[in-house]
């Protein structure tokens, strides 16, 4: 699977709060909510972890925000993805 531009960026910019060095690992963890969603496994939620590649620090970010799509936007994903 390609890298999105946020990832690259997450990857690239990323300077970790603990020990203060640049450059991460990004791994996405999409997750279903309760009810309908999760019946149908439509994975609403979804988040990028950044881990510091000197010393492992991770950092959690919501990846709606940061891409700026909507439920419909989801939605539209689950159903032309691969």
């Amino acid at each position: 699977m390609a890298r999105t531009k946020v990832d690259d960026v997450l990857a690239r910019e990323f300077v970790c709060n603990h020990c203060g060095r640049q450059g991460a690992h990004v791994e996405r963890l999409t997750m279903s909510g309760s009810g309908l969603s999760r019946l149908l496994e439509i994975q609403a939620y979804r988040y990028a972890f950044v881990s510091c590649l000197n010393c492992g620090y991770t950092e959690v970010f919501n990846l709606r925000v940061l891409e700026g799509k909507d439920d419909l936007g989801t939605f539209l994903d689950i159903l032309f993805s691969n």
